[in-house]
């Protein structure tokens, strides 16, 4: 090992505590530095969380990382959704073809294995309960405070990573200088997370190979499988307005509100309203910023870099996808960060925009398309096109089953709208979606595509996809 790479990383959440198994890997000494507690040692408890689906983005990241076994057990596929509707009945949508999943996995459950993994490193070194509170921008150093003594500390940091989340230190200390960009957005929706045990025997209640969504227009409730048998519920709802959070003040009215909306679930969750008083309501912020690096020695990675609302279920595999993205060029570019951290923040820094939009539009779709008709009927649509042309991918399939850059999703996703107004405008669609018109609406718009110089497109998308 040469004793002499050095990097330090700002957070020791998802991002972080991966991103410290690729650097431990190739020989760097890391410190790791956490605002909170060891969570190994204080005990995770949930409470303010959102279950993650682990999707192709997130499973090459782990599998780079020479760690897919250990995550793979701890996770539960999920091949579609379950939608719940206000009588109860039940309806699945595959989210792809036969045999493809995203996964469910605990994110304290997650987090706790990549800690465990990371330490397991003699060259890795956490350091809990620090606070970031200053980098010095023009030499190689850092400033934290120990929250138990009060101590500040300054250490030498030739290379820092900050995988800080959505309101990173480090990123604010680039803030302050010039021409950097930066906005942050918050959506009118707030989030509580509530549960579902297992029941008397110890296993799901529901069905466990599904994302359950209760899709109400304006907002929904999802649910999550655990490994033990639970779900972890999250019910998506704005802070203000008709039907919103400010009117769930007492337990009376909570009770009133699960039993109109989602009668099917109130038998399942006994402790509702114990969760809804005790767990926080929290909010969803998007972030935009840029540039990611400073003068070849700081980067910010995931959410510091690019912060997104979860309803991709993107978050996670974005961020793991940093990783795997930066171990390659560092390959590529033979070790040289000062090459690599500017590559990195202008190559990647589209397809942060990209999946932050994406996000954004899938909120709708989970919540009110998915029980629109017309929706169903495209995605059945769809999913028979790509099983005639392989090379034709829905845009789901784009973001959650391959590697395909998330930028490069965003622009298809917009031309598949075009492509899916005009079929869905053929007279008696219903009754013919599977016909010979609707095929040749689609191979018109197809060469049009490649007439336009996208056939090399297709060509990569459908060789990125099959490889990954």
């Amino acid at each position: 090992m040469d004793t002499s790479k050095h990097a330090v990383v700002v957070g020791a959440g998802l991002v972080g505590a991966l991103w410290t198994v690729f650097l431990a890997r190739r020989g760097y000494r890391v410190d790791v530095y956490e605002r909170r507690p060891d969570m190994r040692r204080a005990g995770y408890s949930g409470g303010r969380s959102i279950n993650l689906a682990m999707s192709v983005r997130g499973w090459a990241a782990v599998e780079k990382a020479g760690i897919r076994e250990r995550i793979e057990r701890v996770a539960i596929p999920m091949p579609g959704r379950m939608m719940h509707d206000l009588n109860g009945q039940l309806t699945f949508q595959p989210y792809g073809k036969e045999g493809q999943a995203i996964y469910s996995v605990s994110r304290g459950g997650l987090n706790l294995e990549l800690l465990n993994i990371a330490d397991a490193y003699e060259n890795v070194h956490f350091h809990f309960e620090h606070r970031c509170v200053d980098v010095d921008l023009e030499r190689p150093f850092i400033t934290f405070e120990d929250l138990r003594t009060g101590e500040h500390k300054t250490v030498e940091a030739p290379l820092i990573f900050g995988a800080d989340g959505a309101f990173s230190a480090v990123r604010y200390a680039l803030q302050r200088t010039d021409r950097f960009n930066y906005a942050q957005h918050y959506i009118e929706h707030g989030y509580k997370e509530l549960s579902i045990p297992p029941g008397p025997d110890g296993r799901h209640q529901m069905e466990p190979h599904a994302l359950h969504i209760w899709p109400r227009k304006q907002f929904m409730l999802i649910a999550l499988p655990n490994a033990d048998g639970s779900f972890t519920c999250t019910l998506f709802l704005p802070f203000e307005g008709e039907t919103a959070f400010e009117h769930l003040t007492t337990d009376e009215a909570v009770l009133d509100f699960f039993q109109h909306f989602f009668p099917d679930a109130v038998p399942l969750m006994p402790t509702l309203l114990e969760d809804f008083r005790h767990n926080p309501t929290s909010s969803l912020v998007t972030t935009r910023c840029y540039p990611w690096q400073w003068q070849g020695r700081i980067l910010l990675i995931g959410d510091a870099a690019h912060a997104i609302v979860p309803f991709y279920g993107q978050g996670m595999n974005a961020g793991f996808e940093d990783c795997t993205i930066l171990d390659r060029m560092y390959d590529e570019y033979g070790g040289d960060w000062a090459r690599i951290l500017p590559d990195f923040s202008a190559q990647r820094k589209k397809d942060g925009d990209a999946i932050l939009e994406l996000a954004l539009r899938n909120f709708i779709e989970m919540r009110d398309l998915v029980a629109d008709p017309k929706f169903l009927l495209r995605k059945k649509i769809a999913a028979r096109l790509h099983e005639r042309y392989p090379e034709f991918l829905p845009v789901y399939s784009m973001v959650s089953f391959s590697n395909i850059p998330y930028h490069i999703a965003l622009r298809e996703e917009d031309r598949q709208n075009e492509l899916f107004e005009r079929i869905l405008a053929l007279p008696d669609i219903e009754q013919k979606w599977d016909s010979a018109e609707v095929e040749q609406v689609f191979l018109e718009w197809w060469r049009q595509r490649q007439a336009e110089g996208n056939g090399a497109l297709a060509a990569a998308t459908t060789h990125v996809f099959y490889s990954s």
